[in-house]
């Protein structure tokens, strides 16, 4: 079921618009050629609405935002869903510092966007509107675990009914649900967090995978979690002697490559609640 997604998003390559976080840029465009997907980064005021214009999805990323870049979100936002294009919102680090909440909770409040991904954290955060993060990283008492499944996966149910959008909570164990449905998935290693930037690369994946499956946003965004998790765990099978953080992180991006709807659909471990 999960595979039918990618292949979706090969078929079509979608052109997917994204305001990201200038560590990870790079990788964030890597990662969506390598579903298939074909990215554009802009995020000056004066063109956002343009480029927007010409995507099937925006990803809206806030990891190294500024006066400048966040008016850019805005106008961006508010084209696409004029235009009817989904929109992912990835609140880095929101509980870090009240301007980075401020926006993110503004941004949940004044677009209607499709996905809202992040860690534990920065979830929690958005649906109290105040919160504390060790960096972008998830503190270790929100942190998804066996034991605090059920209850989790309930939070994330609620507030993706209060805020009519997918939400996906990426750790250890990854959530992704909608009012009714819960995905709980269990593809990654934990050498992912590692590396900078597999989380910004996902909600690139992300935008990419919803525009090519309209209609269907919650099995397209399990589908890109589920994908970016299970390439992890292909790219550790490939790690040679003396390879680190570097090579790993080229390899992701190459188990994405290659990554087939057959392979995703074989390898994806998951369950529905």
């Amino acid at each position: 079921m999960l595979g039918s997604c990618l292949e979706k998003v090969r078929a079509a390559s979608p052109l997917v618009h994204n305001i990201t976080n200038y560590v990870t840029v790079n990788d964030v465009a890597n990662a969506i050629l390598a579903v298939g997907g074909s990215p554009i980064m802009s995020d000056d005021g004066g063109e956002v609405e343009e480029i927007t214009s010409i995507c099937a999805a925006l990803n809206i990323n806030i990891g190294t935002l500024n006066q400048t870049t966040v008016p850019s979100m805005f106008l961006a936002g508010r084209k696409a869903a004029a235009l009817g294009h989904p929109v992912l919102l990835d609140p880095v680090g929101a509980g870090a510092s009240r301007l980075r909440t401020e926006t993110a909770v503004r941004l949940a409040d004044e677009i209607p966007f499709a996905v809202i991904r992040g860690n534990s954290s920065e979830i929690k955060t958005l649906a109290s509107g105040s919160g504390g993060t060790r960096g972008v990283d998830a503190d270790m008492e929100d942190a998804v675990t066996e034991e605090s499944l059920d209850s989790a996966a309930a939070f994330v149910k609620e507030f993706a009914a209060r805020r009519r959008c997918v939400v996906a909570v990426t750790g250890a164990i990854d959530l992704v649900a909608d009012a009714e449905r819960c995905f709980v998935i269990r593809n990654g290693r934990a050498e992912m967090g590692r590396i900078t930037g597999t989380g910004c690369q996902l909600s690139g994946i992300i935008a990419a995978f919803l525009a090519a499956n309209p209609g269907g946003y919650l099995n397209a965004c399990a589908a890109a979690v589920a994908a970016m998790g299970l390439a992890g765990e292909i790219a550790w099978k490939r790690m040679a002697v003396g390879d680190g953080n570097s090579t790993y992180r080229n390899r992701i991006i190459d188990a994405l490559f290659t990554m087939t709807g057959s392979v995703l659909d074989g390898g994806a471990r998951y369950e529905v609640r």
